[in-house]
C-alpha cells in the first residue's frame, strides 16, 4: 500500500486513458505526457496501460508499506528516497517503511511514478484515470492510500537505467497538422498564425493551455464540432487555446491545428512563461 503523507500540488492516478465514450461527452483523460509514462512502465516491464502517479510542479511525500520496485520519469523534481537523492529513469527496490519525497522542480512540469505491476485503483469505464465527475476524486489527498501488488526484487543497478542524455521535451517546437478549420483564414492570416512565437500563460491545467499572445481577432464561427486532445482553437479575441487530456469533447471555436501525439507530451512539460513555435508537418 502507498500512503499519501503530503499531497503535492496536483497528484493523480492516470493510465493511457478512457476510450470509447467521447460520443457521450466523456473526456479521454490519461497521462498528459504519455511518452514519459510509457518509459516508466517499460522500465518495470509493466503493461502499457498500468496506472502511474502523475505529479505536477511540486510533488507529494509518500510512504510505502509493501515491497515493490519503482521508477520516476519525465520532469526532474529532486526526488529523494529516505532522504537520499535518486535519479530519474532508474529502478529502485522499495521495502516496507521507505519514504519517497520530492523537492525543487528543475526540468519540465510533470513526472511519473510507476510501481511494479501498476497501481490498483478502481476502474471506471475501463480506465483508472482520475477525472472529476467520473471517478470519486480528481487528485490524491493527504492520508489517502493506494493499493499495489507486493514484489521483491534487487533492482538497484546501473544496468537498469535508460540512457537519457537529452530530454525529448526540452525542444520548443510543437509539430502540428492543419486543423479542419484552418482554411477559414486567408493565406496572410495563416502565415501569421504559424510563424509567430507563443508564450504560455498562467491558465494551464489538464483541460488545456491558454496562450498569452493575441494573434488574429475574428468573427468566424463554426457549428459545435468534435475536438480532441491536442486541438488548437482560435478564439474570437485572437487567443489560442490548446486542448489537453481532460478537455471537453466538442467546441465552437475554429480548429486551426492538431498537435501530434509527441507534441502533446512536449507541451505537457511546459509551464507559464515558456515560449514555443509551431511546425507544420
Amino acid at each position: 500500500m502507498l500512503k499519501i503523507l503530503q499531497s503535492g500540488l496536483h497528484t493523480s492516478i492516470q493510465d493511457i486513458g478512457r476510450f470509447g465514450y467521447r460520443n457521450i461527452g466523456v473526456p479521454t483523460s490519461g497521462t498528459m505526457d504519455a511518452i514519459s509514462a510509457n518509459f516508466a512502465n517499460a522500465l518495470l516491464n509493466n503493461n502499457k496501460n498500468d496506472a502511474v502517479l502523475e505529479i505536477t510542479m511540486y510533488g507529494p511525500k509518500l510512504a510505502f508499506t509493501v515491497p515493490t520496485v519503482i521508477t520516476i520519469t519525465g520532469a526532474e523534481m529532486s526526488a529523494k528516497l529516505n532522504n537520499i537523492s535518486i535519479a530519474n529513469y532508474k529502478k529502485y527496490s522499495i521495502k516496507n517503511g521507505d519514504i519517497l519525497s520530492f523537492g525543487e522542480l528543475t526540468k519540465g512540469l510533470r513526472c511519473y511514478l510507476a510501481v511494479k505491476g501498476g497501481f490498483k485503483t478502481a476502474k471506471v469505464l475501463k480506465s483508472r484515470s482520475f477525472y472529476n465527475g467520473i471517478t470519486l476524486k480528481d487528485t490524491l489527498k493527504k492520508q489517502d492510500t493506494i493499493l499495489y501488488n507486493s514484489y521483491v526484487g534487487n533492482e538497484n543497478s546501473s544496468n537498469s537505467a535508460i540512457k537519457n542524455t537529452t530530454l525529448f521535451f526540452e525542444t520548443n517546437v510543437l509539430e502540428v497538422y492543419k486543423g479542419p478549420d484552418f482554411n477559414l483564414f486567408t493565406l496572410e492570416e495563416q502565415q501569421k498564425i504559424y510563424s509567430n512565437k507563443y508564450t504560455i500563460s498562467n491558465l494551464i491545467n489538464r483541460m488545456g493551455y491558454r496562450i498569452k499572445e493575441t494573434v488574429i481577432k475574428h468573427h468566424k464561427s463554426i457549428l459545435t464540432s468534435p475536438v480532441l486532445p491536442g486541438t488548437v482553437q482560435l478564439t474570437p479575441s485572437g487567443q489560442l487555446i490548446i486542448l489537453m487530456k481532460d478537455a471537453q469533447t466538442t467546441g465552437g471555436y475554429p480548429r486551426i491545428f492538431q498537435l501530434t501525439e509527441k507534441s502533446i507530451a512536449i507541451l505537457a512539460q511546459k509551464k507559464e512563461g515558456d515560449i514555443f513555435s509551431f511546425l507544420l508537418v
